[in-house]
């Protein structure tokens, strides 16, 4: 069996032609997929009686053991498998004889990748949306809410990811009496395409899963940033267990937070996979062109980098700990009551641009005559005795009491949110 169109063409196909055209390094990952799509393919095909059912049998026992083949790494490619839809076909037809000849009936390579690309991203989405939970669950409550966000693009993204393509052909459909919404029904999908056009030439899907991972990888690499800074020998808030971390080829006293760097790292590589893809789309007219076989790479790139770094971490913050000493020194640093010091005059009546503007001419005089800040407050005739009291350790973390702030009742109450949000996160994945 050559490729699947080769009737129309005569002669052999230049080499360069093959090395640009064939996708069969990235796409042989589709495999499970294309093998789904096929046998719901073939299933409806004997349903509405355009094969024999002996036939059908024979087909799906063929795909059952090409699966099995690859999945065992015992599966031959070949010179003429220019993607896996062509190498899996041609191992079928090898296997059950004519019989494999008529699984590609009232199908088009057009509308069997898109079923193919759809069934990958919504395992994706499904897995990645798993990860996401599993570091919300071991990180903080800031970059929790930024997570969720992300939780919640992922679950729209399946959404509209969830539509089955096949049964559009190359762009028209069928003149044969193929049923679209039965391959969907088997295949998981919960809707079918409404236009055929559209279905094999819609990759915003495709877009869609790129940009979630995209500001996903944003929302890391701020994690990730935060990790370098607090780790630092001048901040020393965090200590990375040495299971996460590396050592310097030169500095022997040195530990790298390089999972943390990473995750700031990739952010870059996502952001310009989006950027990649979306100017492939922007001029394409309908319906599919080659162009589009450039959406698979930025697309599996996307996902196998934030499993990963999502996965590190996760791992990551299992392990770390938290200098409690430290972070309250930084806490209790006297500069850190001048917003408290402002809302109390505040309290006493005092107009806030006015208190705001004393506060500042009181931090400007301990700084230029380096003196004591709580002197040089308890020295101004705004003040009483009893803001004393502020400079205090966790004096002013405490009277953080706005919701969603700082203060411990506040934080108390982002926890039981969070628990709750986790727990219908976590019922919205579906395996």
């Amino acid at each position: 069996m050559g490729t699947l169109w080769e009737g129309r063409m005569s002669g052999e196909t230049e080499e360069a032609l093959r090395a640009l055209n064939d996708s069969l390094q990235i796409d042989k990952r589709l495999y499970k997929e294309d093998i789904s799509g096929s046998a719901a393919h073939v299933q409806m095909l004997v349903s509405v009686g355009l094969i024999e059912e002996s036939d059908g049998k024979s087909i799906l026992e063929a795909l059952e053991a090409t699966e099995e083949e690859i999945s065992s790494g015992s599966f031959i490619f070949q010179i003429e498998d220019e993607d896996i839809h062509t190498a899996i076909e041609r191992r079928v037809t090898e296997i059950a004889g004519e019989a494999g000849a008529r699984m590609h009936t009232g199908r088009s390579r057009n509308d069997q990748v898109v079923t193919d690309l759809r069934l990958w991203t919504l395992r994706s989405l499904e897995e990645l949306g798993a990860l996401v939970i599993a570091l919300q669950s071991h990180h903080l409550l800031a970059h929790v809410w930024a997570l969720a966000r992300d939780f919640d693009r992922i679950m729209e993204t399946r959404s509209r990811t969830d539509v089955s393509p096949l049964g559009a052909g190359a762009l028209a459909g069928s003149s044969l009496p193929i049923d679209p919404e039965m391959t969907a029904n088997s295949l998981g999908f919960s809707d079918i395409f409404k236009n055929s056009l559209d279905a094999v030439s819609d990759r915003d899907f495709v877009a869609e899963a790129i940009f979630v991972n995209s500001l996903l990888s944003v929302h890391l690499s701020r994690i990730g940033e935060e990790l370098v800074l607090w780790s630092s020998e001048e901040f020393g808030f965090v200590e990375i267990d040495d299971a996460y971390t590396t050592g310097s080829s030169m500095l022997p006293q040195k530990k790298n937070p390089d999972i943390a760097e990473l995750a700031r790292g990739k952010a870059g590589r996502l952001i310009g996979n989006l950027t990649g893809l979306l100017t492939v789309m922007k001029g394409l007219p309908l319906t599919y062109n080659k162009d589009l076989q450039e959406d698979k790479e930025p697309l599996f790139d996307s996902f196998d980098t934030n499993r990963l770094v999502l996965t590190a971490l996760t791992g990551l913050f299992d392990s770390v700990t938290f200098n409690e000493q430290k972070m309250t020194q930084a806490a209790d640093k006297p500069f850190s009551t001048a917003v408290d010091l402002a809302e109390y005059l505040v309290q006493k009546g005092m107009p806030f641009r006015e208190a705001h503007s004393l506060i500042g001419a009181l931090v400007k005089i301990s700084i230029e005559n380096q003196k004591d800040f709580s002197k040089v407050v308890l020295e101004d005739d705004n003040f009483g005795p009893e803001v004393e009291d502020f400079f205090n350790s966790g004096v002013s973390i405490k009277r953080r009491i706005s919701p969603g702030g700082s203060g411990l009742d506040a934080v108390e109450l982002q926890k039981k949110q969070i628990k709750k949000q986790l727990e219908i996160q976590t019922s919205m994945l579906r395996s």
